[in-house]
């Protein structure tokens, strides 16, 4: 069986599995935090080290699933079918959290699930596709995150008010279904293609033999793209976990929170494609490192004080570097392994990435508890720019290895 256009059934299902791992089961936590403290308690740094142990699940899926997928390589879309599954339900089990405790292990448990079905749904799709067209297909898969996003914030009327303590339940129950029917539809749209995927044998390249550590860590190979990843993830999650509360400290109706929220999910569907196309046409950390900068900036509005220049870096942060870094950096890594090593090579690089998601709320949760939201939620810029400045670097050394080798 041929691969296929970015645009099919396959792409479609992998995009609407990531309205749930990215959008619904790591992001709505953000949005979900001031009615998740209203009726379980907590103050907003103790909430935001369930924000680090949902990324401490995920950190434990990405190292766990490596020598899973060596161990059992045949079994990936099994492993991947209960992952999806299973993520649906623990994200119905969060929504009957009576504690702290409680739903600390479901957002370990969640963050577990996620890990798995980020690489192995990203890995599966990205096989499917024609080589050309993975970028494309990278940007349209992330953009679900988007979506994801934009969904949330329409809840936000129901999880923020005040008047409704039981909103962010419902929410969260009504995303588990969801992500349950995602998880069947993305399975019988691949169930076609694993007959020629089985007979056909893994292109050999030559770092077929490597170490994939050395070859992901080495500065003259990925070690600045892997690097801006994980600044990148340390970044991101700080203005996701603290952008919402913040505005609600600020007196911002529930109504405008939530479309703020739901305008950086908008911006992002277009950054998905838009994302897809740049990477497919200028594949450099250049242009990682431009999504990253114009980012930083949009973060830097929130210490403005002013609401109108807030929404407006946030709706950049949407376009340019929400979605942008990871699909970039898949795509990226996506040229330069062979078809046998990519999914152990990304779910590698996915660890990085959560490693940075790990420390972003414990930095972010002090800055808070010490100098207030504000202070935390600008404190992201920081790493964003890090990121920024090391994808740059990549895209130098890019040009460098073209230069010596023109082919």
């Amino acid at each position: 069986m041929g691969k296929k256009s970015a645009y099919s059934w396959t792409t479609l299902w992998a995009s609407l599995l990531f309205v749930v791992i990215l959008g619904f089961s790591r992001l709505s936590y953000g949005l979900f935090l001031p009615g998740i403290q209203r009726e379980i308690g907590g103050s907003y740094g103790q909430l935001g080290v369930l924000g680090t142990v949902n990324f401490i699940g995920y950190l434990v899926g990405t190292l766990c699933l490596s020598p899973l997928i060596s161990k059992f390589p045949e079994h990936k879309s099994i492993i991947n079918r209960w992952s999806c599954l299973l993520l649906g339900l623990a994200m119905i089990g969060s929504s009957c959290s009576q504690h702290v405790v409680q739903l600390g292990l479901w957002r370990f448990a969640i963050g577990l699930f996620s890990a798995f079905a980020t690489v192995l749904v990203l890995s599966i799709a990205m096989d499917a596709v024609r080589a050309m067209e993975r970028g494309a297909a990278s940007g349209l898969i992330w953009l679900g995150g988007s979506a994801g996003i934009l969904v949330t914030g329409l809840f936000a009327p129901l999880t923020i008010d005040p008047s409704r303590l039981m909103g962010w339940r419902y929410a969260w129950a009504l995303m588990g279904v969801f992500g349950v029917i995602a998880a069947f539809g993305f399975e019988l749209v691949t169930l076609n293609k694993r007959s020629s995927s089985k007979i056909r044998s893994p292109s050999i390249s030559h770092h077929g033999n490597e170490n994939v550590y050395s070859f992901l860590l080495h500065p003259k190979k990925l070690l600045f793209l892997i690097g801006s990843y994980f600044f990148f993830g340390w970044g991101y999650i700080i203005y996701f976990t603290y952008l919402i509360p913040y505005l609600v400290s600020k007196g911002v109706p529930s109504l405008y929170a939530g479309l703020i929220w739901s305008a950086i999910g908008f911006a992002g569907l277009f950054n998905g494609w838009i994302g897809g196309r740049a990477i497919d046409r200028w594949p450099s950390g250049y242009t990682l490192a431009i999504g990253l900068a114009l980012g930083t900036l949009g973060v830097i509005g929130v210490t403005t004080n002013s609401l109108f220049i807030t929404a407006v870096g946030a709706i950049l942060v949407g376009l340019v570097s929400f979605i942008t870094p990871p699909l970039m950096t898949t795509a990226l890594l996506r040229r330069q392994v062979s078809d046998h090593i990519y999914a152990k090579c990304l779910s590698l690089a996915t660890g990085f990435f959560a490693s940075g998601q790990i420390i972003g709320p414990i930095v972010g949760g002090t800055g808070v508890e010490h100098f207030g939201l504000q202070f935390g939620v600008a404190s992201s810029a920081i790493f964003m720019a890090i990121a920024a400045v090391l994808a740059g670097l990549y895209g130098k050394l890019q040009k460098k290895r073209s230069e010596f080798d023109p082919s």
